[in-house]
C-alpha cells in the first residue's frame, strides 16, 4: 500500500514541498563569481564574455538575502524550541510568524529550515535515510486529505488506489519517526480558515500531526492573528502552545532603525559582481531603496537583483537609481511609495547618489 520513493535524481522540477527538492535546497551552495581584471576581459572570447555575464546574472538573480533580525529570531528561537521538545511526549511547544506580505516570512522558515538540516547532516553524515525537516505549505481551500496528501507528497509515500485519511495520516506518522523527522515548516497559514468547516478540520488535522510527530512544528502565515487563528477553543489551544514572532518591515524613525537599515544595505552592497561597482555606492542610496521598499525585506531584494542584472545585460556595471527606477516592485510597495515623503528629508549631511 505505501512505497517510500526512493532518492531518484534530482530535478530542477521538484519544488521545495518534496524531499528531492527540499534536499537540492539544502545543499546548494551560492558561488560568488570572480571579477577579472579589464586585461582579462579584453582577450575573452564573445562566448567566454557571454558565459561570464550568464553566471553573473544566476548569482544575482539568486543574491543571498542578509540574516536579518526576523531570521535571527526564528532561528534562535526554534532550535531552543527543538531542545525542550526533544524528550516531550506531547505538548510540544511552537512558533509561529505572522506579518504582512514580503516581509520575509517564507525566507526565515527556508532558512531555519536548511540550517537545521545541514546541522543535523553534519552530525549524522552517514545516514543517508533520515529526514531532519518537512516542509509544506497549506493548499488553497485546503481539506484535511489535502493537508495530509501534503505532507505525505513530501515524504515520498506513494499509495495504489482509494485510501482512506486515516491510513494517509497513519502512513506519513510511521514514516516521519522512522526517518526522525525533528523539524516541520508548514508555510502558507493564512490558507486555513477556522470559521468554515474545512478549516477547522485542517487545524485538528495539523493538532494531531503535531501531537503524534516527535517534532517542532513553525507555521508561517500572513497576518494570521487578525485571520482568527487564535479565536474559539482551537484557537486558544493553538495561543497556548506557539510562540508567535512578527515579521514586519523595517523601520527607519530612530538613528538605531536607520543604522540597521543601513547595515542591511551594506551587506547587500559588498554581495555585488559588478565591474563598475564602487563599494558603499549602494548605501548612498539607503533612503531612496527605503523609499521605494517601504522597508519590506522582498521588495529590497527584487530591486538591488533586477537592478544588478539589468547592469550586466546594458553593460553599465554599476547599480543607478536610474536604473532602480526601471525595476518594477510589487503594488503595495509602489503604492507606499507615492504616499511617502522623502525618508531622510530635513536630515543635513544626507544626500543620494546615482
Amino acid at each position: 500500500m505505501v512505497n517510500p520513493a526512493g532518492p531518484g535524481p534530482m530535478t530542477a522540477e521538484e519544488p521545495l514541498t518534496t524531499k528531492e527538492g527540499w534536499r537540492r535546497f539544502a545543499d546548494r551552495q551560492t558561488a560568488m563569481p570572480e571579477l577579472p581584471g579589464p586585461a582579462v576581459l579584453a582577450r575573452m572570447t564573445s562566448r567566454e564574455r557571454e558565459e561570464h555575464d550568464e553566471a553573473r546574472q544566476a548569482y544575482h538573480a539568486d543574491l543571498p538575502l542578509a540574516n536579518t533580525p526576523v531570521i535571527q529570531r526564528v532561528v534562535a528561537t526554534t532550535r531552543l524550541l527543538i531542545q525542550l521538545n526533544r524528550h516531550q511526549v506531547s505538548a510540544r511547544r511552537g512558533v509561529i510568524v505572522s506579518g504582512p506580505s514580503g516581509t520575509g516570512k517564507t525566507t526565515a522558515l527556508t532558512q531555519l529550515g536548511r540550517t537545521h538540516e545541514r546541522h543535523v547532516r553534519n552530525r549524522h553524515p552517514e545516514d543517508d535515510y533520515r529526514l531532519p525537516v518537512i516542509y509544506v505549505t497549506v493548499p488553497p481551500a485546503a481539506t484535511a486529505r489535502m493537508l495530509a496528501m501534503e505532507f505525505a507528497r513530501f515524504l515520498g509515500l506513494q499509495f495504489a488506489g482509494r485510501i482512506n485519511l486515516t491510513d494517509i495520516v497513519e502512513a506519513v506518522c510511521v514514516t516521519a519517526a522512522r526517518t526522525r523527522v525533528e523539524l516541520v515548516c508548514v508555510d502558507e497559514l493564512h490558507n486555513l480558515n477556522l470559521a468554515t468547516r474545512a478549516g477547522a478540520e485542517v487545524s485538528d488535522q495539523l493538532k494531531y500531526f503535531a501531537e503524534r510527530l516527535p517534532a517542532t512544528f513553525i507555521l508561517a502565515g500572513i497576518d494570521v492573528e487578525s485571520a482568527g487563528l487564535f479565536a474559539g477553543t482551537r484557537g486558544r489551544q493553538i495561543a497556548g502552545r506557539f510562540t508567535v514572532i512578527p515579521a514586519t518591515p523595517f523601520a527607519y524613525g530612530t538613528a538605531a532603525q536607520r543604522e540597521q537599515w543601513r547595515a542591511l544595505i551594506a551587506t547587500l552592497d559588498s554581495a555585488l559582481r559588478l565591474h563598475r561597482h564602487q563599494p558603499g555606492s549602494l548605501v548612498a542610496l539607503e533612503d531612496y531603496l527605503y523609499r521605494r521598499s517601504g522597508g519590506m525585506i522582498g521588495s529590497l531584494s527584487q530591486l538591488i537583483r533586477g537592478a544588478a542584472i539589468l547592469a550586466i545585460e546594458d553593460g553599465s556595471e554599476q547599480i543607478s537609481r536610474d536604473l532602480l527606477e526601471a525595476v518594477p516592485v510589487d503594488y503595495a510597495a509602489e503604492r507606499g511609495a507615492t504616499a511617502r515623503p522623502a525618508a531622510g528629508r530635513g536630515r543635513p549631511g544626507r544626500r543620494e547618489a546615482g
